[in-house]
């Protein structure tokens, strides 16, 4: 049997790890809207960071969610706490048999996060994420930025033949 090479691998690795992270989008969407919440993966940040989900919840509170899916993930981003300004709460979410013991580390400030893990099917919170709201007028900005987010996404699945500009997803 022929071995991969070191990019075959890490292309190989990166297609899981594509795979897990739907799966817990899907199973972490579903989780919150049981909860009266609802979420738009892949949002794009004015700081030029992208969420994989930004949520909001009845009360207008926005909720960011980080997926992880191996441990070389979670330990070489050093971009997360730059989505803190752009939230009210905010999760780190993972597949089930993550090694949940890495999010107590002090560096990954598990007084500020949330913990929830998922499957395709369904997610669990296990640490509840604390509420740091956000001003006002910045709460405003970021709601009224992922409604037309949303709506744009929903209006180019309706109508994908569509030639006209859509606008920016930025």
């Amino acid at each position: 049997m022929a071995s991969l090479s070191e990019s075959d691998e890490s292309a190989l690795a990166s297609l899981l790890c594509e795979g897990t992270a739907l799966a817990v989008t899907r199973g972490v969407l579903r989780l919150f809207a049981r909860h009266d919440i609802f979420g738009v993966p892949e949002v794009p940040l004015p700081n030029g960071r992208r969420l994989d989900i930004m949520a909001v919840d009845a009360r207008g509170s926005i909720i960011a969610v980080e997926i992880k899916c191996s441990r070389q993930d979670l330990l070489g981003d050093g971009k997360w706490p730059d989505y803190f300004d752009y939230c009210d709460r905010y999760f780190w979410a993972v597949p089930a048999g993550f090694d949940l013991a890495l999010f107590e580390n002090e560096a990954l400030w598990p007084e500020r996060t949330g913990l929830i893990v998922a499957d395709q099917y369904d997610a669990e919170i296990v640490r509840p994420a604390p509420s740091e709201p956000l001003a006002p007028a910045r709460r405003k900005a970021e709601v009224q930025r992922l409604a037309r987010r949303a709506a744009r996404r929903l209006a180019q699945f309706h109508d994908p033949d569509w030639i006209g500009a859509w606008g920016s997803e930025d």
